[in-house]
C-alpha cells in the first residue's frame, strides 16, 4: 500500500493538490493525524485558530471543510465532528509509527539485521520537520513534538543495532550530523563515541566525549549522565561491547551509573533500603520504589546502590518500554555470556539468567519498570542478592517484593536541591523567591532540577524573575524545560502508556482544581491511573471512600491535554454537574430534614422502633461524614463551575454547603463559596438564588458575632423574595435584633406565615426562636415535639439546649442537666463535635450552679480542646471564660487570670465587643475578690 498523504515534512498529497490557505492545511493535517477517527468540532476549532476561535468559528469551519472536500475524498461529517476515511498506513506518520513498532519487535526476537532495516525504512519516510508548513502551535505541540522525539529515538535505536552488527565506521557521519543538530542529546553522543571507537578512531572518540561534556556543562550546568560516562569509560579501558573476551574473567561487573553530585535528603527511604536488605539477607530481596513522574526514584535507587557493596557485582538496566527478552540479552552479556551463546527464546534466556545468578550475590537496579511481567524474568535468584526496581506503579503483583511510595521533597530538602543546582549563594540572597520557586515546582525533584539548571545557565536572571515566569499556569510546563529534561515529557510518557479510556479519564480530571477526589465523581475506578503513577492514593477518608490526589504539575498537564484533545473543561463539568449537585443536595437534606420550601414536610410518627432509629442515626452520621470528607472537593468545584460559566450549578452548590460550614465552623470556606455563589446567582439573573445566599451570609455573620453585617445581608435579601422565603428572612432578622420587642414581633410574623402555609420546619424554627426570646417553656416544648415529628435530631438537640438554658436560669438544675445531657447524647450519636462542645459549656454552668467547680472546669477544658481542634476561636474564647469562672470558684487565681487573659486576647483579635465586655466584667470580679488587676 502506497503512502498517499504526508505530514512528516511539508504537507503532501500523492498525485493531488495541497490546499493553499494556511487554515485549510491545518484542518487537513488535523484530520490526517487522526485518520479513521472522529475529530470533535471543538478540537478542530482549537487547532485551526490556535486556541482562540472567533464567535463564528463553527460556521467558518464548515466552509473550510467544504473547500477541502473538493481536493481530498473521504472527508465525512459524523456526530460531534469530522472524519477522514483513509487507511492509516496511507498516512506517513502512522506508517512510521507502525514500522518503528515492527522493528522493536524484531529486535526483541533477536533478529538484529531485520530490526535495523525496519528502523531505516521508518526513518526514510521523513522529508523534513513534521508539519513544516502547518501554522498551528496547538497541533505542533500535540503531534509534531512527539513525532520528532520518536524519530530521534528510532534513529538512535537503529544506530545501536548497526553498532552490534559492526557497522560503526558507516554511521559516524550520520551521528556527527545528529549531535550537531541536537547537541544536548546525550544518547546520540554516546553512540558517536561507540562508533568512533569501533572504527578504530579512539582519540576522536575521547575528543567527542570532551565536546559533549563541555556542551552539557556550558548549556545546562550538568555533568554527563550514566550512558555517556559509561561509553567514555569503555573507551578508556580499551573495551567495547564486542571486544570483551567470551567467558573471560573480568572480575565483578559494576555497571551502575555515576551517583549525582548534588543529591540531597531522602533519609527515610535510604534507611528503609539498607534496613530491609540487611534484615532479609539470607534470601533474594526485591524492593520497589514507586511514585509520580519526576519524583527522583532513579536518583534514589542509584544513590542507594552506590553505597551498597555486593561481592559478585552490580548490574543496571533501563527498562522503559523494552521487552524483557531484550533486557535479558544485555544482562546475560554483562554476566559474561558470549554473544553467540545467548539463547533466542525468552524462556531459555530466563533459565540461563537464573542459573547464572543462583550462586552470585548481586545488586541489580531495574530502572523505569512498566509492569510486573516485565520485571519477573529479570530478578536474580542468588541468596543475598538485592534488586532495586523503580516504577510509577507499586507493582503490587510482584511476588515477595516490598514497596516504598516516594513523594516529593520536603521544604528544606527542596530549597537545598535548588541551591545545589543553581548555587547556594543565589538562593540565600533571595530566600522568599526560592520558596516561591519550590512551591511552583510542587517540591518535585525533576522540576527543581530544571528550574535550577535554567538559573545556572542564566546568571543574569534573578530567582524572582524565574518565579514570575513560573507563576503563569498557562506557561509553567513550557518553562520547566531545559535541554532534553522536561516535566511535560516525563508526564507524556505515562500518558501515552495508558489505554484510551484511562487517557480520557486523566483528561477529564484536568477539569477539576480540587486537591483530591473520590471515584464517585466520574463513576469509574481511578486505580489504573494510580497504578500508572499519575494519581496517588491518599487512603480512606472519614466516609470510608478511597481518595486520590495528584501533583499540581500533573493537574496542569491533564488540563492541557483536555484543552487540546477534549474540548476544554466546560463540557466535562456540565456532564458531571447534575450528579454532584444531587449528591450534595441529599447530604444537605440529611442535615436539615424537611427544610422550608423543599416540600419534604412529612411527619415521622413517634412510635419508631429502636432498630429503625439506629439505622436512621447511622445514615445521618454517614451523610455528615461524607460532606466533611468531600468539603475541599466541593468548595473547589463551586469555583470550577463558576469559571466555566455554569452559574446555576455554582450558586446551588454553594447554597447546599452552608449547613456543613455551620456545623464544622469552616468560616473561610463559607465566605469564599458564598462570594462565588452570589456572583454566580447575579450572573445568572437568579433573584431567588441570590436571596438564599444572602440569607446564608447573614447566618455566617451572626456566627461571627457581626450583627450589623448580618442585618445588612438580610435587608438586601428582602426585596428579592416573597412568601415563605421572605418569612425565613424575617425570622433571621429577629435573631439579630438587639431590641427584644422587635425580635419577638419578627418571630410572631414568621410563625404566622409558616403556620398558614403548613410549613412544619419553618414553624419548628419559629417556635424555638420565640420560646427562647420569651423564655417560654411551652413554646420550646412545642418546637421540640415539632423537630421530633420531622425526624430532625439536630433541631431536637438545639431545642433541648434552649430548654436547658431556660431551666438553668429558673434554678431548676436537675431539669436543666437532663435536657443538656439528652442534647449531648444526640450530638455524640451523630458525631457532631462542635455542637457537643457548646453543650459542654452549658453543663459547666450547671456544675458551677450545683457547687461543683471542679466538674465545671473539666467540662470547660473538654470543650476548649474541641474548639481548638476545629479552629473555632470564638468557641475557644467562650470555653476559656468558662474555665476562668470555674478556676475563680476554686480559688485558683493564677489559673483564672491565665484563662481570662487568653480569652481577652481572642476577643480582641475577633473584634468581639460583646465578648470583651463580658471578659471585662469578669476581670473586675477577679480584682474585687482577689485584688488582681488584669
Amino acid at each position: 500500500m502506497n503512502v498517499r498523504f504526508g505530514v512528516l515534512g511539508p504537507l503532501r498529497i500523492e498525485a493531488g493538490q495541497v490546499p493553499g490557505p494556511a487554515k485549510h492545511r491545518t484542518l487537513l493535517a488535523a484530520l490526517l493525524l487522526s485518520a479513521g477517527e472522529t475529530v470533535p468540532v471543538e478540537r478542530l476549532m482549537s487547532v485551526v485558530w490556535d486556541d482562540r476561535p472567533p464567535a463564528s468559528a463553527g460556521s467558518v469551519l464548515r466552509v473550510y471543510v467544504s473547500a477541502l472536500r473538493k481536493l481530498v475524498a473521504g472527508i465525512h461529517t459524523v456526530p460531534g465532528g469530522y472524519l477522514i476515511d483513509v487507511d492509516r498506513d496511507e498516512v506517513d506518520c502512522h506508517r512510521f509509527e507502525r514500522l518503528v513498532g515492527g522493528a522493536r519487535q524484531a529486535r526483541a526476537a533477536g533478529r538484529v539485521a531485520e530490526a535495523a532495516d525496519g528502523f531505516r525504512a521508518a526513518s526514510g519516510l521523513w522529508r523534513g520537520q513534521a508539519l513544516a508548513d502547518v501554522e498551528s502551535s496547538v497541533l505542533r505541540r500535540a503531534h509534531a513534538v512527539p513525532l520528532e522525539e520518536l524519530r530521534l529515538t528510532a534513529l538512535e535505536e537503529r544506530v545501536q543495532l548497526d553498532l552490534r552488527l559492526g557497522r560503526g565506521a558507516e554511521v559516524v557521519g550520520e551521528l556527527r550530523a545528529l549531535v550537531g543538530a541536537h547537541p544536548l542529546r546525550e544518547r546520540a553522543w554516546a553512540r558517536l563515541i561507540e562508533a568512533l571507537d569501533q572504527a578504530g578512531r579512539r582519540s576522536e572518540a575521547l575528543g567527542a566525549y570532551q565536546d559533549a561534556r563541555r556542551t552539557l556543562v556550558d548549556e545546562l550546568g550538568l555533568e554527563p549522565g550514566a550512558e555517556l560516562t559509561d561509553a567514555h569509560r569503555r573507551v578508556l579501558a580499551g573495551e567495547s561491547r564486542r571486544s570483551t573476551p567470551a567467558g573471560g574473567d573480568r572480575g565483578p561487573v559494576d555497571e551502575l551509573p555515576p551517583d549525582i553530585s548534588d543529591f540531597v535528603g531522602r533519609s527515610p527511604v535510604l534507611e528503609w533500603i539498607v534496613r530491609t536488605a540487611r534484615e532479609h539477607a539470607s534470601a533474594p530481596v526485591h524492593l520497589v520504589l514507586h511514585g509520580p513522574p519526576g519524583c527522583g526514584k532513579s536518583a534514589v535507587a542509584v544513590h542507594a546502590a552506590t553505597g551498597l557493596e555486593r561481592t559478585d557485582g552490580r548490574l543496571y538496566a533501563s527498562l522503559g518500554a523494552r521487552p524483557p527478552g531484550a533486557v535479558l540479552e544485555d544482562l546475560l552479556r554483562s554476566l559474561g555470556c558470549p554473544d553467540g551463546a545467548v539463547p533466542p527464546a525468552l524462556d531459555e534466556r530466563v533459565r540461563l539468567y537464573r542459573s547464572m545468578t543462583a550462586r552470585r550475590r548481586l545488586l541489580v537496579v531495574l530502572d523505569d519498570a512498566a509492569d510486573e511481567a516485565q520485571v519477573r524474568p529479570l530478578l536474580p535468584t542468588g541468596p543475598g542478592s538485592l534488586t532495586l526496581v523503580t516504577s510509577r506503579s507499586p507493582l503490587a503483583g510482584l511476588e515477595a517484593a516490598r514497596a516504598y511510595e516516594m513523594g516529593v521533597l520536603d521544604g528544606d530538602e527542596a530549597v537545598a536541591m535548588l541551591g545545589e543546582v543553581a548555587g547556594h549563594e543565589r538562593v540565600r540572597a533571595e530566600p522568599e523567591a526560592a520558596l516561591r520557586i519550590v512551591r511552583l515546582c510542587g517540591h518535585l525533584p525533576l522540576a527543581l532540577r530544571i528550574a535550577g539548571s535554567r538559573l545556572a545557565r542564566k546568571p543574569g536572571w534573578t530567582l524572582d524573575h524565574l518565579a514570575g515566569r513560573l507563576g503563569d499556569e498557562r506557561r509553567r510546563l513550557d518553562e520547566l524545560s531545559a535541554g532534553d529534561l522536561a516535566v511535560r515529557g516525563s508526564l507524556a510518557l505515562g500518558y501515552r502508556g495508558l489505554a484510551d479510556p484511562e487517557r480520557r479519564l486523566l483528561r477529564e480530571l484536568g477539569a477539576l482544581s480540587a486537591p483530591d477526589f473520590a471515584s464517585w465523581v466520574f463513576g469509574t475506578d481511578l486505580e489504573p491511573l494510580a497504578e500508572a503513577g499519575l494519581l496517588q492514593s491518599r487512603g480512606l477518608d472519614e466516609a470510608g471512600q478511597e481518595r486520590y490526589g495528584r501533583h499540581d504539575l500533573t493537574r496542569l498537564y491533564a488540563a492541557e491535554r483536555l484543552a487540546e484533545e477534549g474540548g476544554g473543561p466546560g463540557r466535562v463539568l456540565a456532564v458531571i454537574a447534575g450528579a454532584i449537585l444531587e449528591r450534595a443536595r441529599q447530604a444537605r437534606a440529611s442535615l436539615l430534614p424537611a427544610e422550608p420550601g423543599s416540600g419534604r414536610t412529612e411527619v415521622h410518627l413517634p412510635d419508631r422502633q429502636p432498630y429503625g432509629q439506629g439505622l436512621e442515626t447511622g445514615r445521618l452520621r454517614h451523610e455528615a461524614r461524607w460532606l466533611s470528607a468531600e468539603r475541599r472537593f466541593l468548595v473547589a468545584t463551586v469555583e470550577d463551575f463558576y469559571r466555566v460559566g455554569l452559574y446555576e450549578a455554582a450558586w446551588r452548590l454553594a447554597f447546599y454547603l452552608t449547613p456543613l460550614f455551620e456545623l464544622g465552623a469552616h468560616h473561610d470556606d463559607w465566605h469564599a463559596t458564598t462570594a462565588t455563589g452570589l456572583d454566580a446567582a447575579r450572573a445568572a439573573g437568579h433573584r431567588h438564588g441570590e436571596a438564599l445566599l444572602l440569607r446564608g451570609l447573614a447566618d455566617l455573620h451572626r456566627a461571627e458575632g457581626r450583627t450589623e453585617s448580618a442585618v445588612a445581608a438580610l435587608r438586601a435579601a428582602q426585596p428579592l423574595v416573597e412568601g415563605l422565603e421572605l418569612a425565613r428572612v424575617t425570622l433571621r432578622l429577629g435573631l439579630v435584633q438587639t431590641r427584644p420587642a422587635e425580635a419577638e414581633q419578627a418571630f410572631v410574623r414568621a410563625l404566622r406565615v409558616f403556620e398558614e402555609a403548613g410549613d412544619r420546619r419553618g414553624r419548628a424554627d419559629a417556635l424555638r426562636a420565640l420560646g427562647a426570646s420569651r423564655r417560654d417553656e411551652g413554646r420550646l416544648n412545642e418546637s421540640l415535639t415539632a423537630y421530633q415529628d420531622l425526624g430532625d435530631p439536630r433541631g431536637e438537640a438545639e431545642a433541648l439546649l434552649d430548654l436547658g438554658r431556660l431551666n438553668l436560669g429558673e434554678g431548676r438544675l436537675a431539669e436543666a442537666r437532663d435536657c443538656v445531657e439528652r442534647r449531648l447524647r444526640i450530638n455524640r450519636r451523630l458525631g457532631d463535635r462542635l455542637p457537643e462542645a457548646g453543650a459542654l459549656l452549658v453543663l459547666a454552668e450547671i456544675a458551677r450552679a450545683e457547687g461543683a467547680p471542679g466538674v465545671a472546669a473539666g467540662s470547660a477544658r473538654e470543650a476548649l480542646e474541641t474548639f481548638g481542634s476545629y479552629g473555632d476561636r470564638r468557641g475557644a474564647a467562650q470555653a476559656l471564660m468558662a474555665l476562668a469562672r470555674a478556676a475563680l470558684d476554686l480559688d485558683d487565681v493564677e489559673g483564672a487570670v491565665e484563662a481570662l487573659t487568653r480569652a481577652m486576647g481572642e476577643f480582641d483579635r475577633l473584634s468581639d465587643e460583646q465578648g470583651r465586655a463580658e471578659a471585662g466584667r469578669l476581670a473586675q470580679e477577679v480584682r474585687r475578690r482577689h485584688g488582681r488587676r488584669i
